[in-house]
């Protein structure tokens, strides 16, 4: 089990997948969230969980004040799980004007980008399997700039032996973090390179 570590559903037990998934340890969402938090990353925002297991980061957002969290996963058992999450989450917040609207998505992650809303999502989490190749990461990443908001925050987490990402154009490489055998590798959206036209 994880928990909500806090905002308004602080504390609240979720439950994670049996298997295939790597839930993100509390001590690495607690030191992301507080940086987060310190830099108005999370009330208000429209935040996007990709690869999302349990659903702990989006749902960690929702707690902290986020507008929208959609979770995208495809394994059945782990959407499954994320479900009975988000029941919880929704009786722990009792609705009202502040709650989050959690969306839960269940498809493969380079099929919801490819139709995603275009311009809306402010704060992105990406927590792939460790066995994802960099070339379906880079792919990932290449289709989700068009769905982002100018300015804004994605978060890559892999093992720390892995390579940074190839963060593709219209992402700004901004940090990283280690901690321990986990890596945090931040980027921001930027602008838009010319078109051929309108470079002319």
């Amino acid at each position: 089990m994880t928990r909500i570590i806090s905002g308004r559903a602080g504390s609240l037990t979720l439950d994670v997948p049996d298997a295939g998934t790597r839930p993100t340890s509390d001590r690495v969402r607690e030191s992301l969230f507080n940086a987060l938090s310190a830099s108005d990353l999370l009330r208000g925002t429209r935040v996007l969980d990709l690869y999302a297991g349990s659903g702990a980061l989006g749902l960690e957002a929702a707690s902290r004040g986020a507008k929208t969290v959609d979770l995208v996963e495809k394994a059945p058992r782990a959407v499954t799980v994320i479900r009975r999450n988000v029941a919880r989450i929704h009786t722990a917040l009792r609705g009202g004007p502040e709650a989050a609207r959690i969306a839960v998505h269940r498809t493969a992650v380079d099929t919801y980008l490819r139709s995603a809303p275009v311009g809306v999502f402010d704060l992105v989490f990406l927590d792939p399997p460790y066995d994802l190749s960099d070339a379906e990461l880079s792919t990932a990443l290449e289709l989700l700039v068009p769905a982002l908001s100018p300015g804004a925050t994605v978060i890559v987490e892999r093992a720390a032996r892995s390579a940074p990402p190839a963060w593709p154009a219209g992402l700004v490489p901004d940090r990283d973090r280690r901690y321990g055998d986990t890596a945090l590798w931040w980027a921001v959206r930027g602008a838009q390179p010319a078109t051929a036209s309108q470079s002319r």
